[in-house]
Parts: structure tokens; sequence; C-alpha cells
């Protein structure tokens, strides 16, 4: 295969300073670049009810765990029936 067909594809992005820090700063908590917190974020807009793109997976049940002791019975039937809806359409 050519040089040329192996290249990451590059693209330049440019958005409000504050928003630059607060991705920056994730990204020096988290350890990794801030291209991996952008990346992920989209990946979460896009898949909101997804589970294959879970890092951590204990943190990730620790989470839900929480939420799920925060919320009511009828908020989460809500969240259930929105998400059969997104589904189906």
């Amino acid at each position: 295969m050519s040089k040329s067909a192996l290249r990451k594809e590059k693209w330049t992005l440019s958005f409000d300073p504050g928003l630059k820090n607060l991705v920056v700063k994730a990204a020096k908590r988290r350890g990794v670049y801030p291209v991996a917190v952008l990346e992920g974020l989209v990946r979460e807009k896009f898949n909101p009810y997804g589970h294959t793109d879970v890092e951590d997976s204990a943190e990730y049940v620790a989470t839900i765990r929480k939420r799920g002791r925060s919320q009511s019975d009828k908020e989460f039937l809500a969240e259930i029936e929105a998400w059969q809806k997104s589904q189906s359409s």
C-alpha cells in the first residue's frame, strides 16, 4: 500500500477558547490527548444508549448504580420509553 493511503486525515477545528481550555483540562485529568476527549464526546452524542464504547466498565457500572438510586421509577420508565421510540424511528 502506498504511503498516501496510510496517512490519517487531518482536520483543523476552531472554537471558543473557553471550551478549548475545558477540553484540555479534561484531557490532562484523564491522561489522554485532547482529541480523544472530543472523540469520546462525539461518540456519546451519536450513541447515547450504547455500551460498546465503554472505556472503564467498573466506573460505568458504578455510575449507573449511583444514577439509579437518585432516579424515580417513573423517570426510569420514561427513559426506557424514550429509548424505544428512538430505536423505532
